[in-house]
């Protein structure tokens, strides 16, 4: 019996596997977040922030410099007032060029620190993108099952910007800190009783501050749960939006659009209510401070204590110390929505995906083909514990080169069958093998290059003809792409088009016919050239003359490799060296059509009743 060559992952690409030959053209992320789920949501992504330190000390240092320049301008004002004006005992003409030179050092070291800072927070905001599409490609169809479409996209975009924010604006805010505390240091140089008043309302604002996050952070996390909910609402909308418009079901919809929003009204409001609350005191409180020192700073100049330049220097760095204070509101929020967001993000990165490699896992290269489900016993994820499995002891060997068509009523789990083949689902008990090589034991990505399956609703991107068909073969010659298009029958209709082959397709395809779309499908997978191919009612809506057509192409392309034709149709059953009949999730009868027809009465009342009560365009008997 011939085995498939299987390969370690790390061997030689030129004796291994290779999925489709195309070098990667963008950097993998810097680094990712860090997997230990006992840290708190910072750590977890400081990971990110280390990878790009030399453009975070950069910036520090421009940052640093252009603050210090920023922070000596009031004692400039002060000596300039002081000496030149006041005791009239120096230049004014050198004062004001130092001030100049401040002004163009100032600009130029905040420019570049602000350029960045952005710099390296989108770079981490594409690290972070680019780590949760990657770990949502590795996902199971379990997680796809359970996870709405909406919900994912929210957090990989909304989410994933709020952190981005946070990392933007969270450093100026520091910054600010920073330059509050080089103010207070000077004000301590020139007088000490009046930099205590004007610092005595800074711990109110402390306390307020922290009020402020214990009362955002809930607010937030159900803010973004909600947005979440609206946008799948209106991805669901805009996806089904044929099925909405075939039922006039529009008023519901957006009924329950309006529901989803008003809950969001509600937080959101409730959201802005905290920050009305707070906002308005953290931010009056330093003008506060301004108020005392004008009081008690005057009665000072007055009586001569401090000069009018030291006064003067004081209402600046009073105006200095507001600054971090009026953005510490704004930075509070952010940082619980960052939060929020944070873990809302990693409950995806933690989800860890239910079909992976096993360590050792090999490449299978050049199957010969065979087929064999040992004992399978399969049960969806979820499914109720009391109902019975999908596939219940399933025995059944498929030879290489051999066209099987499985034949069953509905539910009886024929696509199962397809779904455990390629591994999109592992079997509760026995095994699939390709090769007498358990599926488990193998990788993933060569089973599947190996293993295509073409369904009957399939799916096609927003792209052109020629790139659909090519999905499987970026680099395939477009008269590659033309044979497999004229075995699908595609030519015939692509001709018809306005721009041909570069034709670009609406969403999913629907700009095309139901018939043309599986036509497209179908020279997709023919293109992968698969060794294990399933038909899984993949001609259901292509009229009989293109059917037959397409079958007569199919013969000659179905005899090198192992086919299972998931059929629905008498002429389907025709591509078949052999008929499987499931029932109750087993084999029950196997054999030619003719010999199902005298043998099994199951079968010939399946051919008598239609079979899974699919509708059948070219009134054909249906199985």
């Amino acid at each position: 019996m011939t085995r498939a060559t299987t390969v370690e992952p790390d061997a030689d690409p030129a004796d291994g596997y290779e999925p489709c030959g195309i070098e990667d053209r963008y950097a993998p992320p810097a680094a990712v977040p860090d997997p230990d789920r006992d840290k708190g949501w910072f750590r977890r992504l400081l990971p990110l922030l280390l990878a790009r330190r030399l453009a975070f000390a950069a910036t520090l240092v421009c940052g640093v410099a252009g603050l210090t320049l920023q922070v000596s301008v009031p004692m400039v004002l002060r000596r300039a007032v002081d000496t030149a004006l006041d005791g009239r005992t120096g230049s004014l003409e050198a004062h004001v060029w130092a001030l100049v030179g401040i002004a163009v050092a100032a600009f130029g070291l905040r420019f570049a620190y602000r350029y960045l800072l952005f710099w390296a927070a989108y770079r981490i905001e594409t690290d972070l993108r680019s780590t949760i599409y990657g770990h949502l490609t590795r996902l199971s169809f379990s997680f796809y099952d359970r996870v709405a479409a909406g919900e994912v996209i929210s957090r990989a975009n909304s989410d994933i910007r709020s952190i981005q924010l946070l990392l933007a604006f969270g450093p100026l805010a520091g910054l600010s800190m920073l330059s509050f505390v080089l103010a207070v240091g000077f004000m301590l140089t020139i007088h000490v009783p009046l930099t205590l008043v004007a610092v005595s309302t800074m711990p109110f604002v402390f306390v307020l501050g922290q009020r402020m996050r214990d009362r955002v952070f809930p607010l937030s996390w159900v803010t973004q749960g909600r947005m979440a909910e609206v946008a799948m609402v209106v991805d669901e909308n805009l996806s089904g939006t044929r099925v909405v418009k075939s039922f006039a079901a529009e008023a519901e919809q957006i009924t329950q659009l309006s529901r989803a929003a008003q809950r969001l009204r509600w937080s959101a409001t409730a959201l802005v209510d905290a920050r009305a609350r707070f906002n308005p005191l953290i931010e009056a409180l330093p003008r506060l401070g301004m108020a005392l020192i004008l009081l008690y700073g005057g009665w000072l100049a007055i009586e001569g204590d401090i000069g009018v330049g030291a006064l003067l220097a004081f209402s600046s760095y009073v105006v200095m110390i507001a600054v971090p204070f009026r953005m510490l509101g704004f930075v509070l929020l952010q940082a619980q929505r960052a939060a929020a967001s944070s873990q809302r993000i990693f409950e995806i990165l933690d989800e860890a995906p239910a079909i992976a490699d096993r360590p050792g896992a090999r490449h299978l290269v050049d199957p010969a083909g065979r087929l064999e489900f040992r004992g399978v016993r399969f049960s969806y994820p979820g499914a109720d514990p009391d109902a019975p499995p999908v596939l219940d002891g399933l025995d059944l060997v498929i030879e290489p080169g051999e066209t099987v068509a499985l034949v069953g009523r509905t539910g009886c789990g024929k696509t199962t069958v397809a779904r455990l083949l390629c591994r999109f689902y592992d079997v509760d008990a026995g095994a699939v093998l390709v090769d007498d090589n358990d599926v488990r034991d193998l990788t993933l990505t060569s089973l599947r290059h190996h293993a295509n399956q073409v369904t009957d609703e399939p799916f096609l991107f927003s792209e052109s003809i020629h790139d659909n068909i090519a999905f499987g073969r970026p680099d395939a010659p477009h008269e590659d792409v033309v044979r497999a298009a004229v075995a699908a029958q595609a030519d015939t209709f692509v001709g018809e088009l306005a721009d041909g082959w570069d034709e670009v397709v609406g969403e999913r395809g629907y700009t095309l016919s139901g018939g043309q779309r599986q036509r497209i499908a179908l020279a997709r997978s023919l293109l992968a050239n698969p060794r294990i191919l399933v038909l899984d009612d993949a001609t259901s809506a292509v009229d009989v003359r293109v059917e037959e057509a397409i079958h007569a192409a199919l013969r000659d392309l179905l005899a090198d490799r192992t086919t299972i034709v998931i059929a629905h149709r008498l002429s389907t059953i025709a591509l078949a060296d052999r008929v499987v009949l499931l029932e109750g999730g087993r084999i029950t009868a196997s054999g030619t059509h003719a010999e199902l027809l005298a043998t099994s009465p199951a079968y010939a009342a399946i051919l008598a009743s239609g079979g899974n009560g699919h509708d059948d365009p070219d009134g054909q008997e249906a199985i």
